[in-house]
């Protein structure tokens, strides 16, 4: 449990409640929403709060405007897209504080639903002011973080605001995520097998230092995993590298070995000339990189290796795509390895932005036990961090 109150204890009826949801979703072309998998899953919490008759006040960022106005970042199609959902008007302030927002607010009526505008149109949101926090949280009655993905930041909407407030609890995926991702740190199945990719070592390092000592087996592959390769003598020709993370990707390959941890690196690549879908490309081993080419993906031999760990699993956690897979001839190694999870026969976990589309994009998102909202808030979580946000409702609650 995050804290000791919880959003069923309390009586919703005609108060005014201040949700922060996580509704940093992308949009298309035409500035509609592409993908509304984060308003959905937000909404066992809004309309736990409609039922009731509460006064809805919904708050999230979209992007990085780094406190500018920037309509291209506007909170309107969401406002649109959530209208569309609940079969009723939500309506769209504004702003995110002044007296036109509060008039809003005032005005709403039981059940009612207003979703402010883009909170880092103010610079003083990422700054955590005091003030800011003060302006946001007006008169509400309750405060609920549903926002997973955006509670690993100390900011005026996550933390700030819990001062400001008679009471302040978690909204169910809050709950959900807190409670799945916690069964990984302290009873996951065995065995249990991570695999973590994405481009950069540097982002990985203190998920990696952690699962060191949880994981049985630990899939190592995407852009960071030539890191390692150079960290073993290995020619990676032009691929990606972070020269100042050999030397700890080397220390994290002796730690494995010491524990007694097995760490699984790609057996072959898929190799092309450059980011490019027009570029020639081929399959080596990982000893036989060329010069001049980069890795782009895994092959077939890695694919079929790593397959059969995850088919044996009983836990999974996967973070970060093998390859480069928004090109399409770059994607087989990502697709199949999102596949390859309907296959083990226990708990499988999908988390970060860009593997959450894989999975979707390899239309095997159903059958997940569970997709985090979270990127950067599930990294921090699984490397055992304290994620402020929900730091805040403990702190509010305790006693």
């Amino acid at each position: 449990m995050i804290n000791k109150l919880t959003l069923k204890e309390v009586d919703l009826s005609g108060l005014k409640v201040f949700i922060r949801v996580d509704f940093n979703v992308p949009l298309d072309a035409e500035g509609l929403v592409a993908d509304d998998s984060r308003i959905k899953a937000t909404l066992p919490t809004i309309n736990y709060c409609q039922q009731r008759g509460a006064r809805m006040v919904l708050a999230s960022h979209m992007g990085r405007p780094k406190g500018k106005i920037i309509p291209e970042l506007s909170l309107k199609p969401v406002a649109d897209r959530l209208s569309q959902l609940l079969g009723e008007e939500v309506i769209m302030a504004p702003d995110c504080i002044g007296p036109s927002v509060e008039k809003l607010i005032n005005g709403l009526e039981e059940s009612g639903i207003l979703l402010l505008e883009n909170l880092r149109f103010h610079p003083e949101e990422e700054l955590n002011d005091s003030p800011f926090a003060r302006q946001l949280a007006g008169q509400s009655d309750l405060y609920i973080n549903d926002a997973f993905g955006a509670a690993h930041r100390a900011h005026a909407s996550t933390v700030g605001i819990t001062k400001f407030v008679p009471r302040a609890v978690a909204g169910f995926l809050l709950e959900k995520e807190v409670e799945q991702l916690s069964r990984i740190l302290t009873k996951p199945e065995h065995p249990f097998t991570a695999i973590i990719g994405g481009a950069k070592v540097s982002t990985k390092l203190d998920l990696l230092e952690s699962f060191i000592s949880l994981v049985d087996n630990l899939i190592l592959c995407g852009g960071m995993v030539y890191t390692f390769l150079l960290a073993q003598g290995i020619s990676i020709g032009t691929s990606l590298i972070e020269e100042d993370k050999v030397e700890p990707a080397r220390s994290i390959l002796l730690k494995a070995q010491q524990q007694g941890r097995k760490i699984s690196l790609p057996s072959d690549f898929v190799v092309a000339k450059s980011l490019s879908a027009e570029s020639p490309k081929k399959v080596v081993s990982r000893e036989e990189i060329p010069d001049t080419w980069m890795g782009v993906d895994i092959g077939p031999r890695s694919i079929e290796e790593f397959s059969r760990i995850i088919k044996a699993s009983q836990t999974v956690v996967w973070n970060g795509p093998p390859g480069v897979f928004e090109i399409k001839p770059f994607a087989e190694g990502t697709l199949a390895i999102a596949r390859s999870l309907t296959d083990s026969r226990g708990t499988t976990v999908v988390g970060g932005g860009d593997t959450v589309a894989a999975v979707h994009k390899a239309g095997v998102s159903d059958k997940i036990t569970h997709i985090s909202t979270g990127g950067g808030a599930c990294l921090e979580f699984l490397a055992g961090k304290s994620l402020p946000g929900i730091e805040a409702l403990t702190d509010k609650n305790r006693g």
